[in-house]
C-alpha cells in the first residue's frame, strides 16, 4: 500500500497571524523513451531517373520569366513610373495565357 507523502516544509506565520500557504511542488511527468524503427523494405531511389520539368509546363501556366519580361515592358512603356507591379504581372499572365 502506498504511503502518503507529507511536506517537510515549515509553515511560516505572518505578523497578522495568518499562516502562509506551503509552496506547491511541480508535478513530475514520466518521460517516455522514444525509439526509432529501422526501415528494412525501403524502396531504392535512383537519382538518374529524376527529370526536371518546369512548373509552368505541369500546370499549364506561362513561364515566370516570360511573364516578368512582359510585365517589365508594360512598366517601361509607362516611362518607368506609376502603376502597380502586381497588376502588370497579372495583365502579362492573362495575355500569355490567351495566346
Amino acid at each position: 500500500m502506498a504511503s502518503k507523502r507529507t511536506s517537510e516544509k515549515k509553515i511560516v506565520v505572518t505578523p497578522t497571524g495568518a499562516a502562509a500557504a506551503p509552496a506547491r511542488r511541480k508535478s513530475v511527468s514520466k518521460r517516455i523513451a522514444h525509439t526509432t524503427a529501422e526501415v528494412t523494405n525501403a524502396p531504392v531511389f535512383d537519382a538518374s531517373e529524376v527529370v526536371e520539368v518546369p512548373v509552368s509546363a505541369v500546370i499549364g501556366a506561362p513561364a515566370s520569366d516570360a511573364v516578368a519580361r512582359l510585365a517589365y515592358s508594360y512598366w517601361a512603356a509607362r516611362g518607368y513610373q506609376g502603376g502597380s507591379p502586381e497588376e502588370d504581372w497579372l495583365r502579362a499572365e492573362q495575355e500569355l495565357l490567351a495566346k
